[in-house]
Parts: C-alpha cells; structure tokens; sequence
C-alpha cells in the first residue's frame, strides 16, 4: 500500500513538512503491519517456527507428567489468543494499539487543552503554528527598524555655552553615540537565529515521537512473539514502553506547541502591529530568540519526562493472577483433567488403603475368636457349637500394628479339634 504523501512548500514550509511527516509515520506503520504479517513473510515464518517450539514444549510436559490443571491450561489458550490477534489481525490490531498510538494523543490533546483554553486545542494546531511563524519570517524582510537618535541631537541654547561646557557637551554625545549604534546585520541573525530553533524545536518534536510510533507499530507482528516465553517477554514489554513513550510524547508535545502559540501569537501580532506603524522594535529580535530557546529546551524537558514515565511500564511477575481470575469463574465447570485434583486422589487413596487393612485386621481377629472357642457336641456332631453357628461375636477395631500379638499357647484349629476327639 503505497501512500502519496503532500510534497514541502516553501510558501508553507512548516505545515507542509508536519503533514508530510504525520503522512509518513500514518503509512509507514499502516503498510509496515500489513507486510510483516502477510503470508510468507519473515515475520510469519517466525510466528510458525515459534508456536511449533511452544507447542512442543507444551507436550513434553504432558509426556513427562507434568500435568496442568484448568487454570494454567486456560491462562495458556489465552496468552496464544493474544500473539495470534496481535500478530495476524489488522483490524484487532489497528483498534488496540494503531488508533491509540497515532490517533489517540491528539484526542487527549483535545481535551485537555479545550479545557485549559489553549490555542489549536480543537483543532488547526499546524496552521497557526504556520502563521507565527510567517509573522517571524516577514519580520526578518522589514526589519526592527532604525532605533531613535534624538538625544544625540543637541537643542536649541538660549545662553552662550562656556568653553568648559562646551567640552562636557561634546563628550556626552560622545557617549550617547556610542552607547546607541545600530547594526542592522546584527538584528537580522538574531532574528534568523530565534526562527531556526522555532522551526527546528516544533518539527524535530514533532517528527521523534511520530516516526517512532509509526516504526514501532510496522514491527508489532514481530514483538507479538515474543510474549510466548518468559525469556523473551522483556522484548514485549520494551516495545509496549516505546510505544506509549511516543504517545505520551506527542501529547506532551501538543500541550507545550499550544502554550507556546498562547504567548507568541498575541506578542507577533503586536510587534507586527508596531512595525507596520513605522515604530522601531529593538528589543524584539533578543526576546524572541530567548522565547525560541525556552520552549525548544521544554519541549526536550517533555519528551524526557514521559519517556521515563514509560519506562516504568512492567508485566507484573503475578501475571498469571489474570488467568486466574478467569478461570476461578470456570474451575466448576470446566472438566478436571488427570493430576488436576492430584492432592484429593492421595487423601482418597490413603483412606482407602487405612479401611482395607482395617477390615483384613477385623477378619483376622474374627477368625481367631471363632477359633478360640471350646468344641462342645450339638445333634450328635461333635466339635460343633451351635451357639457359635448362630452368633458370631464381631471383634472391635484395634489400632495398627496392635492386632498381632504374640501367643501364650500353641494355635489349634477346629478341624484337629474334631480329629482328635474321633480318635
């Protein structure tokens, strides 16, 4: 996509490179996402190379049993929805960081200085720039005029002047010659001087943060990537901080432009006033410089300032907490799967292996009472006790490692019971 941007005049030499500039960081972020993210490009292949890895890796730790559970497995398809969105949709794209990054300060700009009541809040910021400075540049044609020389003039004398009065006379405009030349080639480079650092204050502002935005949006498929893994999620994070640097930076430095036109543009407009009159204006191409200066070295002080502002933007290290929090809403009704609930299977296991030894324990015990008990005849059976047949006396619990006691007798079954007395 290729975008003819306005050429530079010279009768609108400032509008014309801020609209041509602005043109440029529009396009080149515009065009810039477009290419990267196209099919084949390198930017793609590195997106497919990179989700293989991540993938991968994601299967090996379900191959060596590290299991995760539904929080970390929704926080995962999550963190995968946003590269892919960031990386391959334009129109997700151009809503969440192009429109905020380029549209978005003068918005703000707007808003802030429509309240403060600054010039070219609401719009037409660059043509009033413009006009001050073509009141600058015709200044520099007509000059601060030749300042006024009456007092080198001497007045009329009603009374003849002494020889020594005379003297004193002469030495005193002396003075005032000297004291009062005038050098016209002097105004003029003092008044050159203060509209090169104007032009160059406002446009070199200008240009830094538009262009950086409009670089560091052209490569956003690129550091999309990079949000995959934790060693490289840095990269993401700096070029999330360069982005909203450039943004603050143009809002600051529309706010700082606007406060500059508030004091120069009543000022010119006197000054050129006063000029038109045919009134001399010596002291103008001095102020004016020292006007320029200020607001240019403001302007730096703006973009340093907001540049650490940015600096300070961090992924925090709980970030995962956001998947969580999602997930808690969905942890009832997402299916667990195997190792989610790994805690609640051992307590289970445990319980269950306690009751089955328990329940061997009773057994053992039951069968030793049972066993225990004197043989007596019944229905002309020997060695059968019908009460015993009837009511067999279940034995409590004992704790573990209790139930096996050693005998104070031998051990003898019911069947060499029966045998014995048969003899």
């Amino acid at each position: 996509m290729q975008v003819a941007c306005p050429a530079i005049s010279d009768s609108q030499f400032l509008s014309s490179v801020l609209g041509h500039i602005d043109c440029q960081a529009q396009t080149l972020g515009a065009a810039g996402y477009q290419a990267m993210s196209a099919g084949g490009s390198a930017s793609s292949l590195i997106l497919g190379g990179v989700l293989t890895v991540f993938i991968a890796l994601f299967g090996y730790r379900l191959i060596l049993g590290d299991t995760p559970d539904a929080r970390t497995a929704i926080l995962t398809v999550i963190k995968l929805g946003v590269v892919l969105l960031l990386a391959t949709s334009w129109p997700a794209f151009r809503t969440l960081a192009y429109d905020v990054a380029l549209k978005g300060p003068a918005e703000l700009a707007g808003a802030v200085g429509g309240a403060s009541g600054l010039p070219g809040a609401g719009g037409g910021l660059v043509a009033r720039l413009q006009a001050v400075d073509d009141e600058i540049a015709e200044l520099n044609v007509i000059g601060t005029g030749r300042p006024p020389n009456t007092d080198l003039v001497a007045g009329p004398t009603t009374q003849p002047l002494t020889p020594e009065q005379q003297a004193q006379e002469r030495r005193r405009l002396q003075d005032l010659a000297s004291h009062a030349r005038w050098d016209p080639a002097r105004d003029l480079s003092l008044l050159g001087s203060a509209r090169t650092l104007f032009l160059a204050g406002t446009i070199a502002a200008f240009a830094s943060v538009r262009l950086i935005a409009g670089l560091l949006l052209a490569l956003g498929p690129l550091f999309a990537i990079f949000l995959l893994f934790d060693g490289t999620r840095g990269l993401f994070e700096g070029w999330v901080r360069g982005l909203a640097g450039a943004a603050l930076g143009a809002l600051g430095t529309a706010i700082v432009l606007g406060v500059e036109l508030a004091l120069l543009e009543p000022w010119m407009a006197a000054v050129m006033d006063l000029r038109h009159q045919e009134i001399a204006t010596p002291a103008v191409p001095v102020e004016l410089l020292a006007l320029s200066l200020i607001f240019a070295v403001t302007l730096i002080a703006v973009l340093v300032a907001v540049a650490r502002v940015a600096q300070g933007f961090r992924i925090p290290s709980g970030w995962k907490q956001v998947g969580e929090r999602v997930a808690t809403g969905f942890a009832d009704r997402v299916p667990v799967v195997a190792g989610a609930r790994g805690n609640e299977g051992t307590i289970t296991d445990q319980r269950s292996r306690a009751i089955a030894i328990a329940d061997a324990v009773t057994a053992t015990q039951r069968r030793e009472s049972h066993a225990s008990q004197p043989p007596a005849a019944s229905l002309g059976r020997p060695g059968i006790n019908p009460t015993s047949t009837r009511e067999i006396a279940v034995a409590a619990a004992v704790p573990l490692g209790q139930s096996f006691r050693r005998r104070t007798r031998g051990r003898v079954s019911a069947g060499a019971t029966r045998r014995d007395s048969n003899r």
